[in-house]
């Protein structure tokens, strides 16, 4: 549960390209600003909401440093790309999404439940779920050249030109196979259920420490997705010959191009992030609506 405090400070951000993520936004930032508590609005948000000098704003990487709760206003990748700035901020700001999309697994709150999920928030009365987040390091050289954070998942995937590709697995430094597929995800609980799943690999209750290990279309079908703890530190060797266009990406936002003799380490991040809910809804009770799971 969150505590007792009165909330004064609320960073709203929202995706800037979705006309509708700006009307959402500035119909709660008036509502907040009605019930005595602040909106500090993303500077692109409020740009693209045409809020520019209405409140106080912030730059995404800041948004999180002096506000009592982060709510994000589109689909589940603005939750994503806001859950990212979140846990790199280095606080504990918990975050609440709601959903202008399709799916909005994430994003558990309706935009016709919006009004009331802010009253739970102002007031105290919601809970917190804590998620594990990835951090992936790109070596190259004896030397880092890229490290991201991500909620869902980083995937080693070949570009649109390159042919199935190999990689070696090792798991706290030990070999664990080598693999011929069209890629191989590595996804947190959270994640399970986002590209992970419709690539085969298993849905992984949220309150799990594990990760999940899913090859993409593998050309042996003995190789199958694998479940591993939290704890793991996973390190995949990419074969990249002349040519070839592999990439590594972050919640299918961030990509990075791999260079021959690259290697990406993954691991549990520093901190979690803490998502903010307000109904009483249970993850089985979000895999039966959004995804139809269980409707036999």
């Amino acid at each position: 549960m969150t505590g007792t405090m009165p909330l004064t400070r609320a960073g709203l951000i929202a995706r800037p390209s979705l006309p509708a993520a700006g009307v959402t936004l500035a119909e709660a930032a008036t509502w907040l600003a009605a019930h005595g508590c602040t909106p500090v609005i993303e500077v692109e948000s409020a740009r693209a909401a045409g809020l520019d000098g209405t409140w106080p704003t912030a730059s995404r990487d800041a948004l999180a440093a002096d506000v009592g709760v982060v709510i994000a206003f589109g689909g589940d990748g603005t939750l994503l790309d806001a859950a990212r700035a979140v846990v790199h901020s280095g606080t504990d700001v918990p975050l609440m999404g709601v959903n202008l999309g399709r799916l909005g697994f994430l994003t558990e709150v309706g935009r016709a439940d919006m009004l009331g999920a802010l009253e739970a928030v102002v007031s105290g009365a919601t809970r917190i779920e804590t998620r594990l987040m990835l951090l992936g390091r790109i070596d190259r050289s004896g030397r880092t050249i890229g490290e991201r954070l991500a909620l869902n998942d980083i995937v080693v995937t070949r570009g649109a030109l390159s042919r199935m590709i190999e990689m070696d697995v090792e798991v706290n430094g030990a070999f664990v196979c080598h693999i011929k597929a069209d890629g191989l995800i590595v996804a947190t609980a959270t994640g399970s259920t986002a590209y992970n799943l419709s690539a085969g690999g298993p849905i992984v209750h949220p309150d799990l420490d594990a990760l999940v290990v899913t090859p993409i279309a593998p050309h042996t079908l003995t190789q199958r997705p694998l479940v591993l703890p939290g704890s793991a530190a996973i390190a995949l060797r990419p074969v990249i010959e002349p040519l070839s266009d592999i990439v590594v990406t972050f919640d299918g936002q961030i990509g990075l191009p791999l260079e021959p003799a690259d290697v990406v380490h993954l691991c549990r991040a520093p901190r979690v992030l803490r998502l903010l809910r307000t109904s009483s809804r249970s993850h089985f009770d979000m895999l039966r609506e959004k995804l139809k799971w269980g409707n036999g």
